[in-house]
């Protein structure tokens, strides 16, 4: 029926609509829930991204299985994202968002420039040949047959296996936003100063908003990976980062409703 209704390149759309969805969801986590402005939130999906290029790929001989890759990538995201939030645990405003900048900036020109003296990334060329997923011995990127003149296009099976991953971080934001974390985040927001007078533990928190944070970008990454076959730095620059805050601004800082409606009307867009 969608396919009917929309066509094959719609339903790309809707792909990556979902895969902008996930991102937004991670960095409002970061700007909405915690108050601390993130314009280098690409830097994260890189790292997801390249996790995957790196592991499940011919450029090392390395064809490891998504259940053991897409946690590594949401792993080094996570670590990443502690990395980030270390030194900027005193900024805030513009200075946290240029710090954040420069990271996200940092980030896409070493995977552009790490080809010396061993090539690693192969540059700009960026890596190509990435496994797909693959569930119960299906390879999602080559579709699923069923009968012997039909078949479902792999864009379907992403479809729904980037559904079940959004739906399963709305469940996990909606409950950290009620927990105590959620609302300590919100007492940074508001005002650190207060939250710190009544005991919140202002660096820990900060630091587990970016690491959480970083992880969705991470899992984001892994699926964008094995979905387009290929990465390369020029799908993570500044312009992404740039797209993926408005989304959040466009919907309603903080609102989970409001961030998942902005992410899909700018995709479609």
């Amino acid at each position: 029926v969608l396919a009917a209704l929309c066509g094959n390149t719609w339903v790309r759309i809707l792909d990556f609509a979902l895969l902008y969805i996930l991102l937004a969801i991670g960095l409002n986590l970061v700007v909405g829930f915690a108050g601390l402005l993130d314009m280098g939130y690409i830097a994260f999906y890189a790292v997801g991204a390249y996790t995957w290029a790196f592991l499940a790929s011919p450029q090392f001989g390395i064809h490891l299985p998504f259940w053991i890759v897409l946690p590594l990538g949401a792993g080094f995201a996570a670590c990443a994202g502690i990395i980030l939030g270390f030194p900027t645990l005193r900024l805030r405003g513009d200075y946290l968002a240029i710090v954040t900048l420069g990271f996200g900036e940092i980030v896409r020109i070493f995977m552009n420039d790490l080809t010396h003296p061993v090539n690693i990334t192969n540059g700009p060329q960026g890596i190509d040949q990435l496994d797909g997923l693959s569930l119960f011995g299906f390879e999602l990127n080559k579709g699923l047959p069923l009968g012997e003149s039909f078949q479902v296009s792999s864009l379907f099976l992403y479809y729904y296996v980037f559904l079940a991953f959004v739906a399963l971080a709305i469940l996990l934001v909606k409950r950290l936003q009620v927990s105590r974390i959620g609302r300590a985040w919100a007492a940074i927001r508001d005002d650190e100063l207060a939250a710190k007078a009544i005991g919140v533990n202002t660096r820990n928190l900060k630091l587990l908003a970016f690491a959480m944070g970083a992880t969705f970008g991470g899992v984001s990454g892994g699926l964008f990976g094995s979905f387009q076959g290929f990465v390369s730095p020029e799908s993570f620059t500044l312009m992404e980062s740039t797209a993926i805050l408005t989304m959040i601004v466009f919907g309603g800082m903080g609102s989970l409703a409001g961030v998942i409606v902005g992410a899909v009307v700018l995709s479609l867009l």
